[in-house]
């Protein structure tokens, strides 16, 4: 019987990809606090911001340096409209 305890046998363990710090001084800023505010503001740009700023998480995690800095500038863009846009609705409710 050779199971797992196998005289002999070193236990092998998942691998994590581990990145180094200059691959860290890479990531991309995903904009979390902003896209928080965005789905609060204005759902319509919110969400897709949400949605990509995951997907610039998840490649920041892979390495995937051109796609994290498109995700990223997706992600500010529709976050910073979709803040713009709520606040432009309240205020304008306030107001009239």
């Amino acid at each position: 019987d050779s199971g797992p305890g196998a005289p002999g046998e070193v236990p092998k363990e998942p691998q994590k990809p581990t990145q180094t710090p200059e691959e860290l001084a890479f990531y991309a800023p995903n904009y979390l606090c902003l896209t928080i505010f965005a789905v609060l503001l204005f759902p319509p740009f919110g969400l897709p911001a949400l949605y990509f700023s995951y997907q610039t998480m998840k490649a920041n995690k892979n390495s995937e340096w051109e796609e994290a800095y498109t995700n990223s500038g997706r992600t500010g863009w529709l976050s910073a409209f979709a803040v713009m846009i709520g606040l432009g609705i309240i205020y304008g409710l306030v107001l009239f």
